[in-house]
């Protein structure tokens, strides 16, 4: 179905056999959601030359639409990253089934045994962008956790990720569970996504996981809950009490492993008094080919403008600038932060504190690169997203954010007086 008068349907049949599909994962049984991701990145690897091929087609368009190196880079897939593929789903796979997981259990006077458990979400709708590594990601965990996933990943990613849904399709087939339990969005028309942002019957929750332009929209039209974080503008505060070796090795981390995540460095405070310092880290960072845009008193590639505070770059760019002690410094991240992830470098214990204190970012860090700002550096195989708000699923969301919960009460003939 291409024309657009027969998105509204296309998108309609796919939330009703999500729904369907819901209904049975919701008592899966563990070892079946196993065998379906364990075959899953087994036919990954297999086909890893029909993806490479996918993805090529992916480049050339991508190329095509003048995508910036750091977006290209995005959206590239080679064997490293397809086995780095594989492997998280196979984390997801080995990790303890989330549902049925008896949170809390208590007993009340009145003879009740009340338990609270995890349960499925249900339906959950995936709206990625340029990295296709979130199909697998995405379609993993919501499985693990029970749930029906509709993906609708980006245009540029549209060949890759339809090789690698072939793939999770699969493994379903393999473990015997309903193949409508990860669904694809088979267009690039735009008008899928308004679609399954109003799909009430259907969808439980959305996850947007892109720009700031597409997180916006979400947030905006969608009808349905949103699990989102707008924008990753994390910062990296060099305390007066920072280690210069643990300083230089990771804010060059942080800024130049991968400039076009989420957990990339963006804006790079000093502290006054470790001036010497942060200028030494900033002539690195230029050597590094990094443009630092620095404020008054540094030495960067160009001046910073006001502009420069609160943006992020999403390439091998970074704002500089000097702060007069640790409290001016967490009230820029207060003013400027998107809440995604900030860092401190110190060997003051009490620096730390007061830091991990005063700001309440859904990933504080301290001497540690903010490229671990993700769900499988923190063990949990893989994740949909990081999410910055408050509500339910805060930080990296994995399976176990991926349920809610409800209450299992059991009496005897009790009765209420």
């Amino acid at each position: 179905m291409k024309d657009a008068e027969n998105i509204p349907a296309l998108m309609q049949e796919l939330g009703r056999k999500a729904k369907a599909a819901a209904a049975e994962l919701a008592f899966a049984p563990s070892d079946a959601k196993r065998k379906a991701l364990d075959a899953a990145a087994d036919a990954m690897w297999a086909r890893r030359d029909e993806i490479i091929a996918a993805n090529a087609k992916d480049l050339e368009y991508g190329r095509e639409k003048g995508l910036s190196p750091a977006m290209m880079d995005r959206l590239m897939l080679d064997e490293a990253r397809i086995q780095g593929m594989c492997d998280g789903v196979r984390s997801v796979a080995a990790q303890d089934d989330p549902v049925g997981a008896v949170m809390s259990e208590w007993d009340r006077p009145s003879g009740l045994h009340i338990k609270r458990v995890r349960t499925p979400l249900g339906v959950i709708g995936v709206i990625y962008e340029s990295r296709p590594n979130v199909t697998a990601d995405a379609g993993a965990l919501c499985l693990k956790a029970g749930n029906a996933v509709i993906l609708r990943g980006g245009s540029e990613s549209f060949h890759s990720s339809g090789a690698i849904h072939a793939c999770l399709v699969e493994g379903l087939k393999a473990a015997g569970l309903p193949e409508d339990a990860i669904q694809r969005v088979p267009t690039r028309d735009r008008e899928a996504v308004r679609e399954l942002l109003t799909m009430t019957d259907y969808i439980d929750v959305i996850v947007p996981r892109g720009g700031k332009g597409l997180v916006g929209l979400v947030q905006r039209e969608a009808r349905v809950p949103v699990f989102a974080h707008l924008e990753g503008i994390v910062h990296v505060y060099i305390d007066k009490a920072a280690d210069p070796q643990k300083t230089m090795d990771v804010v060059i981390n942080a800024k130049t492993r991968r400039t076009g995540i989420c957990g990339a460095a963006e804006c790079l405070l000093v502290h006054k008094d470790a001036l010497d310092l942060g200028q030494t880290v900033i002539d690195a960072l230029i050597a590094a080919g990094v443009e630092v845009r620095a404020g008054e008193g540094l030495k960067g590639s160009v001046v910073a403008t006001d502009d420069d505070w609160g943006t992020e770059f999403l390439d091998s760019i970074i704002a500089a600038k000097v702060v007069d002690n640790l409290d001016a410094a967490i009230d820029h991240i207060r003013t400027y932060s998107s809440s995604h992830t900030d860092a401190i470098l110190t060997e003051d214990d009490a620096a730390a504190a007061k830091f991990f204190e005063r700001l309440d970012s859904a990933i504080l860090m301290r001497n540690a690169s903010t490229q671990f700002a993700d769900g499988g550096e923190f063990g949990m195989g893989a994740e949909i997203g990081i999410a910055t708000g408050k509500m339910h699923a805060r930080g990296p969301v994995g399976a176990e954010q991926l349920t809610s919960f409800k209450y299992i009460v059991e009496g005897d003939g009790t009765v209420r007086p």
